[in-house]
């Protein structure tokens, strides 16, 4: 993938974030556009050597919309500064987790896990968590996977997750959650609302063909705790 060609197109459109300068630049957005869907492709085709789920996903079903929906933003620029990727074997929009990629100038970064989960779905995994403690802990102590994305800490206030080199839950509870034990001797697990981890990468990681090797590394370290989760999270979709 060429990565130094999208990070280059990516900068001017935060320079130039307007549609007349987007109209007379389409060719090279297009152009951009083609490098990271290569790149998605062979994401794609390197997850499917260690997790079949997704033989069956195309890189349509993992790519969003470079326009930006401003209806209910205070931001009106309407492009984004950004490539983003979520390989899922139920879609983007799925609440079980898949494995993402993400470049911006800046900020590019590698994550595999769950953003979002309804309250209900989440006690769930909590409870599992305490149901099968031993098992949690080999997923999630393992030093692979303490090695790319630490512990779990949360984000903290004021601080943006793109800004720290590597995450473990992008938001936390202060205390233990309601109706769970609070002298359980891994709370922090349970004070996590998110069980997505991530892990900053440079601005030329994605160049060449050199970084399919590095991301399979982080997304097999990541893919047992996301196994937990899912199978948890496939009861309810």
């Amino acid at each position: 993938m060429d990565q130094k060609r999208i990070i280059r197109f990516l900068r001017q459109v935060m320079a130039n974030n307007n549609r007349a300068w987007f109209q007379e630049h389409k060719a090279e957005y297009e152009a951009a556009k083609a490098e990271f869907e290569r790149g998605v492709a062979q994401a794609i085709e390197r997850v499917i050597t260690f997790d079949e789920e997704i033989v069956h996903v195309a890189v349509k079903d993992c790519t969003y919309r470079f326009y930006r929906d401003t209806r209910f933003s205070a931001d009106k620029s309407p492009y984004k500064n950004h490539m983003g990727a979520y390989i899922n074997a139920k879609g983007k929009k799925a609440l079980r987790g898949g494995y993402y990629i993400h470049l911006e100038p800046d900020h590019c970064l590698v994550a595999v896990g769950n953003y979002w989960l309804p309250t209900n779905i989440l006690t769930a995994c909590r409870n599992e968590m305490m149901a099968n403690t031993a098992e949690w802990l080999r997923c999630v102590e393992r030093e692979d996977f303490k090695e790319y994305f630490g512990t779990p800490q949360g984000v903290a206030d004021n601080v943006s997750a793109w800004d720290q080199p590597q995450g473990f839950g992008l938001t936390k509870l202060k205390t233990c959650p309601a109706g769970f034990p609070k002298d359980w001797p891994h709370v922090d697990y349970l004070r996590l609302k998110d069980y997505c981890c991530w892990h900053a990468v440079s601005n030329d990681f994605f160049e060449g063909d050199g970084w399919l090797d590095e991301i399979e590394k982080m997304f097999r370290a990541a893919k047992p705790m996301m196994d937990f989760m899912n199978a948890v999270i496939d009861d309810y979709e």
